[in-house]
């Protein structure tokens, strides 16, 4: 029965996926068809059904191939290089989250899982479906401290997600004017609003609590739902992010540089294909974009990503036309889509060592040598106790 859930709910998702890609495809190729139709001196509302949809295949795909083609490969690759600096800095962030429980995991091995990580990222929901891998090989490093691994995964992400909204929020200030002009970009902006005042929430009652305090049974009712005394363990991991000092704040400057770059992913992209979009715009757009399409609705956000772009984009206080404004999502992803196949790369050619069990082991070994150090009646008192 899990069984044919489980296999239910990704079907869904991928036809949801499937028709949200189909939808904006065929109205961009649509626009296209029409397009050449007039050209031809065709009047379009006078050709049948079946002859729009064939005008709108024929020409569309081409089209927008033509536009994909316009970017430069130099300017392409400095835009994977952008897309590659945000990985580097996630696992900058991932390091210092991992050292707060005193796990301390090599930048090398932190890298293999991150770039694994990514790569389940391209056809796991959201983008962020990834870290349900990230949190299972985290946890197998360690044979002490797996909930504080897995949970060092959860807080790194929420930290990325509050950032990107954060950003997004601050972003709306230089970018009034649009706002009161652009009323989907508007009406996206409240729901970031939204989602922004909720995350803060979040992370102020997972790093301090303060809900026992209100209300005293809480505890109690948390350690009678499945596997309860696991989510009180990670509640109390949870705790000690708001106890050590500076952690937030450093975490957090490392995520606006990691946003910055995004934009500048895109932006670079927008500046190859020659579309006159404002850089000041971007700084709004793209946070927005990123965090709609990390919610698990579609694989990877295919379909959400790429419609946002022509949502925003194509309106008439930005004025990007539709075909363009979909290549450039369709290049953003495909910046993605490289390092998820190195990751896929390093997935393959992934060894299973344990770090963190090791540096455990070593531990238990000093401890044995100490003990072992001591004086013999002392070991006959301690094997007595055994």
């Amino acid at each position: 029965m899990r069984a044919r859930q489980h296999i239910w709910r990704l079907t869904w998702r991928f036809g949801v996926c499937l028709v949200l890609l189909a939808w904006v495809f065929h109205a961009i190729f649509t626009n296209e068809g029409k397009s050449a139709a007039q050209k031809l001196g065709l009047i379009w509302d006078q050709l049948s059904r079946w002859d729009q949809w064939h005008f709108a295949w024929s020409h569309g795909p081409a089209e927008l191939w033509h536009n994909l083609c316009l970017i430069h490969p130099g300017i392409f690759v400095l835009s994977m290089l952008a897309m590659g600096a945000t990985i580097v800095l996630g696992i900058l962030r991932w390091r210092m989250v991992l050292r707060v429980h005193g796990l301390e995991l090599s930048l090398g091995r932190a890298g293999e899982i991150s770039f694994v990580a990514h790569f389940f990222n391209s056809f796991l929901l959201g983008s962020t479906g990834g870290d349900l891998m990230k949190a299972y090989y985290a946890a197998r490093e360690t044979h002490h401290k797996k909930t504080e691994a897995v949970s060092t995964v959860f807080v790194d992400r929420l930290i990325g997600l509050w950032a990107m909204l954060l950003f997004a929020g601050l972003m709306m200030i230089p970018n009034m004017g649009l706002l009161f002009e652009h009323d989907r970009l508007r009406a996206l902006a409240w729901l970031i609003l939204a989602m922004l005042a909720a995350c803060t929430t979040l992370i102020v009652l997972a790093f301090w609590g303060g809900v026992s305090k209100a209300w005293t049974g809480a505890r109690a009712w948390l350690r009678r739902l499945p596997k309860g005394e696991w989510l009180e363990r990670l509640l109390d991991s949870c705790r000690l992010f708001g106890k050590h000092p500076g952690f937030l704040v450093r975490a957090l400057g490392i995520s606006m540089v990691l946003n910055a770059i995004c934009v500048l992913q895109v932006w670079i992209l927008a500046r190859g294909l020659n579309l006159h979009v404002s850089p000041i715009e971007l700084l709004v757009i793209v946070p927005i974009i990123i965090c709609i399409s990390a919610l698990p609705v579609t694989p990877s956000g295919l379909g959400v990503r790429e419609n946002l772009f022509v949502f925003m984009l194509a309106d008439p206080s930005i004025a990007v036309a539709a075909t363009p404004a979909l290549s450039l999502s369709l290049l953003a992803y495909a910046g993605s889509l490289f390092w998820s196949l190195v990751g896929g790369v390093v997935y393959m050619m992934f060894k299973e060592k344990h770090h963190l069990a090791e540096t455990e082991l070593d531990v238990n070994k000093e401890a044995e040598a100490g003990e072992n150090a001591k004086p013999p009646d002392e070991q006959k008192a301690l094997l007595g106790d055994r």
